[in-house]
């Protein structure tokens, strides 16, 4: 994901595949099925991703949970955005993406393009 780094990716991950709100403690649990990580280190990461809008926070008694501010879908659709916008042609980097896509793609594009015409 653009704009993440490694771990905040992995972070992301993790909260984007989860079902309720993780604290610190529930983050260092599931990461630490891959590797080991310090407390302090997990903090500092959703503290970041926090600070850059990437997860929300809620205070319950003296933690913090932490939920993604976006669905996955949401920012990667935000990542292609930028990078079509740092184009000097995006109309050209469009058209080339699109000779990319599976037909299910397509099919996708076609229906949300025959909705979006009907709203």
């Amino acid at each position: 994901m653009k704009g993440l780094g490694g771990l905040e990716a992995e972070v992301m991950d993790v909260l984007w595949s989860a079902t309720e709100p993780m604290s610190v403690h529930d983050l260092l649990a599931t990461l630490s099925e891959r590797k080991q990580f310090a407390y302090t280190t997990i903090l500092t990461v959703v503290t970041h991703l926090h600070e850059k809008g990437w997860v929300d926070r809620e205070k319950r008694s003296r933690a913090y949970f932490y939920r993604p501010a976006r669905t996955r879908e949401e920012a990667t659709s935000q990542a292609l955005r930028e990078l079509l916008d740092s184009s000097n042609d995006s109309a050209a980097v469009l058209l080339h993406f699109a000779r990319t896509i599976s037909d299910a793609e397509r099919e996708a594009l076609q229906r949300g393009s025959r909705k979006n015409r009907r709203t």
